[in-house]
């Protein structure tokens, strides 16, 4: 009969481990760090982006219709422009698809659930961070104790 146990993972105690399996569990750790730290910088990009839309949106104004505004096609380059219909709006909804959307329900809460989807994957992202650095002190607080306790017994010949 199978065990059905396999699919969990398997639980080991540090402190059993040799310097060299530490040495690789810390190496490990580590990467996932840094792959956890990019992608909170990455969303917080993508957060600071959405509000920036929610400001720029709300500027959309029918008293600004036909005014000369600045419209970005990257993040630093901008060109002129004419305001020319204050009730629609263009929103970018990823891969390169855009939707004309009516602007006449300032209800709409389209950029503001993104922020808040974002902050919640922040969150959870913010703890897992967490969870892994005290992960890593107590590897490296085991790795230390077993360089000390090495270095206190005499080398065997």
């Amino acid at each position: 009969m199978a065990s059905t146990n396999t699919s969990q993972p398997q639980q080991i105690n540090v402190a059993d481990l040799d310097l060299q399996q530490l040495s690789d569990v810390r190496r490990q750790l580590e990467e996932e760090l840094n792959h956890l730290t990019n992608s909170f910088a990455q969303l917080k990009q993508a957060q600071a982006k959405f509000k920036s839309c929610i400001e720029n949106v709300g500027e959309v104004k029918p008293q600004n219709k036909g005014t000369t505004i600045l419209v970005p096609l990257t993040n630093s380059l901008y060109v002129p422009g004419h305001l020319s219909d204050a009730e629609n709006v263009i929103v970018d909804v990823g891969t390169g698809y855009y939707v004309k959307k009516a602007f006449s329900n300032p209800s709409d809460k389209y950029y503001e659930t993104k922020v808040e989807y974002i902050r919640t994957n922040l969150d959870t992202l913010q703890e897992t961070i967490q969870k892994k650095q005290e992960n890593m002190n107590y590897l490296i607080n085991v790795m230390q104790a077993k360089v000390q306790q090495s270095q206190g017994q005499p080398s065997k010949v």
